[in-house]
């Protein structure tokens, strides 16, 4: 199973792609969709529309998560933090994909072991869990959103009873050792 995961932004949108292959999980690519600053809003998420299609039909995921919006920051963030949010769930639907959308405190619970750890936490895991050192910020935390998706049930969207993915508990047990013998 290929997966697509997202993380929306008018400025940044990050991708990330991973295979899983016998319940490993296999780094595929990552990066990010940067609109010019220059680009009015709407051009802007024409732009990103376009870039996450390409995306699309360049990697042919089979399954795709994208988180859900964190509100908390300011009303005018959050609305256009949802038109990119809005256009990626577009892109994804259009082209057939079954979304996952992914609360962020589960996503770091998922990938750290703890639903408030930081951004730097969430990079560390996800370099360990994939051996790879993302392109930067944003693609990091779209790599944790799909190594998320997979951890949750293949017909639970969104649930309350997360079932364990014992490859990744392992993965991440792993990783947590190979940090402690490093130090």
């Amino acid at each position: 199973m290929r997966i697509i995961g997202v993380d929306p932004g008018l400025r940044h949108t990050g991708w990330g792609i991973i295979d899983i292959v016998n319940n490993k999980l296999i780094y595929v690519a990552d990066g990010s969709i940067s609109a010019p600053v220059s680009l009015a809003d709407g051009n802007r998420l024409f732009f990103i529309k376009q870039a996450l299609t390409d995306l699309i039909l360049q990697y042919k995921p089979s399954m795709s998560a994208l988180e859900q919006i964190f509100v908390g920051v300011g009303i005018g963030s959050s609305l256009k933090l949802g038109m990119a949010r809005g256009v990626a769930l577009m892109v994804l639907a259009e082209a057939g994909l079954q979304t996952k959308e992914l609360p962020p405190r589960l996503v770091k619970k998922t990938v750290t072991g703890s639903g408030s750890a930081s951004k730097e936490q969430i990079k560390s895991m996800v370099e360990r869990l994939l051996n790879i050192t993302p392109k930067n910020e944003d693609s990091s935390d779209a790599l944790a959103i799909a190594i998320s998706a997979q951890h949750i049930g293949e017909n639970n969207m969104i649930s309350n009873n997360v079932k364990k993915n014992k490859s990744l508990d392992i993965a991440i047990a792993k990783a947590l050792l190979k940090e402690q013998n490093i130090k």
